[in-house]
């Protein structure tokens, strides 16, 4: 790892106003300073005489000097890869980022800050400006307010306390870089590898095996979340006890990264995953018609007695499914069973007034019978298409009255051939035909084939 300590002096205390009158890099690898980079810069702005009065800096020095822009390629190949470091990092930092952003570029290095560093490992001063932690550590500053004298003053400080307290340095990049939360035998260097996209991931004992499986829309963020708050802190410490590894998929879409996670879970049945059961009670979609005709749906437990036009697992996915259709297909919330009362007391605006009567039966129910076909359609054997990991890939599934039977993703589309014998055939997992039942709403048309009749 390689250190980039910076010093900038300025026209102005703001990084959107003021431009940046001179710049001094130093570079260390962590044993010794390897690099020295300064230049004056032409701020494109008056300089006011009280910042020429504490750095000597003004006008005349600066005016056949480069601009931002012309040095900006050869400063972004200095900081790029490197921790950021100056002493109040934040000011420094914050000029040459917003500096660079107006070249095009978003300069995110960690960053760590000697003022922090200093209280850390030399505790106990009175003061912690630059000047006085130099002054009692003797480390001589050959030009105070100009951007190589601070600069390299702040590298002598640096080596000096990465030698002292290595731990504490390391630490604290750790901490900045928001990966304290990292187990203690999973590698820094691991975690920068993990991706920000949509999967499911493998967590790994030192034996190499899968402890657990999960699935995410943002895999690295998911995986952080694991080990930070309050959560199952239980869990969480034996987790933090056990991971080394991390390995992954891509899914390209929530979907099917819960399908994903469930077939995994499934064949590899990880210690900390919590047993996929299905619950004990079931609750079904119910669909008659009232005495004015009018097409009326409930919630209700499932019976031996009583068919359903649709199943749940739970009253939650049910009244879920039965929301998501009610917006979809312009349903009445009082018909569909989800209001007692009139929709015009609640001020329902997607109701056209069915249950007032305003709407007539036979128009009202046409929209029904769309929610019908649309459930009858999703029991049937169909191909649903999705975006792939990548734009030149699509994601397929196959379900059998609900129920996974094959996937996979396809990248050369224009010679598809027999689409299905190229799928992978999975086990028929029931907990598949719960997925379906939360995202199929949300499906396009145009997104569903239908295989065959049932």
């Amino acid at each position: 790892m390689e250190y980039a300590i910076v010093d900038i002096e300025t026209a102005g205390g703001n990084p959107k106003g003021g431009g940046i009158t001179e710049i001094a890099v130093v570079i260390h690898d962590g044993e010794k300073i390897i690099q020295e980079y300064q230049t004056l810069l032409n701020p494109e702005m008056v300089i006011p005489t009280y910042i020429t009065g504490l750095t000597g800096i003004d006008d005349f020095m600066v005016r056949h000097e480069p601009k931002f822009q012309d040095i900006q390629a050869e400063l972004w190949e200095l900081l790029k890869d490197r921790v950021f470091i100056a002493h109040s990092v934040n000011f420094d930092f914050g000029f040459i980022r917003e500096a660079f952003l107006k070249e095009g570029k978003d300069l995110k290095s960690p960053k760590l800050c000697t003022v922090r560093l200093s209280r850390k490992v030399f505790p106990g001063l009175k003061s912690y400006s630059l000047g006085r932690i130099c002054e009692n550590q003797k480390i001589p500053i050959t030009a105070r307010h100009r951007a190589m004298g601070d600069a390299m003053a702040t590298a002598i400080l640096f080596d000096r306390m990465i030698k002292q307290a290595p731990d504490i340095v390391l630490q604290s990049l750790k901490k900045n870089s928001g990966e304290t939360f990292l187990p203690p035998n999973f590698p820094n260097s691991k975690f920068k590898e993990i991706p920000d996209q949509c999967g499911i991931y493998y967590m790994l004992n030192e034996k190499g095996k899968v402890i657990y499986v999960g699935k995410a829309v943002n895999i690295r963020e998911r995986f952080k979340n694991h080990f930070s708050g309050n959560v199952l802190p239980h869990l969480k410490q034996k987790l933090k006890a056990e991971v080394v590894d991390l390995q992954w998929k891509l899914s390209g879409t929530e979907f099917l990264a819960l399908l994903m996670e469930v077939l995994e879970i499934k064949r590899l049945w990880p210690e900390y995953n919590s047993a996929l059961k299905l619950p004990k009670t079931m609750w079904g979609l119910f669909h008659y018609e009232d005495g004015s005709g009018y097409g009326r749906f409930q919630i209700s437990k499932v019976t031996r007695h009583l068919q359903p036009v649709e199943s749940f697992f739970s009253l939650e996915e049910a009244t879920l499914f039965l929301k998501e259709a009610m917006v979809n297909f312009q349903l009445c919330p009082k018909l569909s069973g989800l209001r007692k009362v009139s929709c015009s007391q609640e001020s329902e605006q997607q109701c056209s007034g069915a249950c007032k009567n305003e709407e007539d039966h036979v128009s009202y129910n046409q929209k029904v019978n769309s929610f019908l076909n649309q459930i009858k359609i999703s029991q049937k054997e169909i191909l649903l298409e999705f975006e792939g990991r990548e734009k030149s890939e699509k994601a397929y599934c196959v379900f059998d009255r609900g129920v996974l039977t094959k996937f996979g993703f396809i990248k050369d589309l224009d010679e598809k051939g027999d689409l299905i014998s190229r799928l992978e055939s999975v086990p028929r997992i029931p907990e598949t035909y719960y997925i379906l039942r939360q995202f199929f709403p949300k499906f396009q048309a145009d997104q569903i084939r239908i295989l065959e009749s049932i």
